[in-house]
């Protein structure tokens, strides 16, 4: 299982038992109606803080595999050359 997975779920499972918290809390309606507000806008923003943080790490991946990818692309046309060379000199 992955770990954004599991945060995904543990986030879920914490925005949920704030909720049911709140909801089941003896205070008046508007009250609750606020802390919940409040409680969406911070979670809100802790996922989107994190989903910012993949997408970071998604990016530097990403460019690691490319710088990857050059390096291989550089020593292949470098055997290539050497290949072509060889055999020019082998023939000639």
């Amino acid at each position: 299982m992955s770990s954004g997975k599991v945060l995904l779920g543990v986030l879920a499972g914490v925005a949920v038992g704030a909720v049911l918290g709140v909801l089941f809390a003896p205070d008046k309606g508007w009250n609750t109606r606020k802390r919940i507000s409040k409680k969406a806008e911070d979670l809100t923003d802790d996922l989107r803080e994190k989903f910012d943080e993949f997408l970071d790490s998604i990016s530097v991946k990403v460019d690691e595999v490319k710088e990857e990818v050059a390096d291989i692309s550089e020593k292949s046309k470098a055997r290539a050359t050497e290949s072509k060379k060889e055999t020019k000199t082998a023939t000639a």
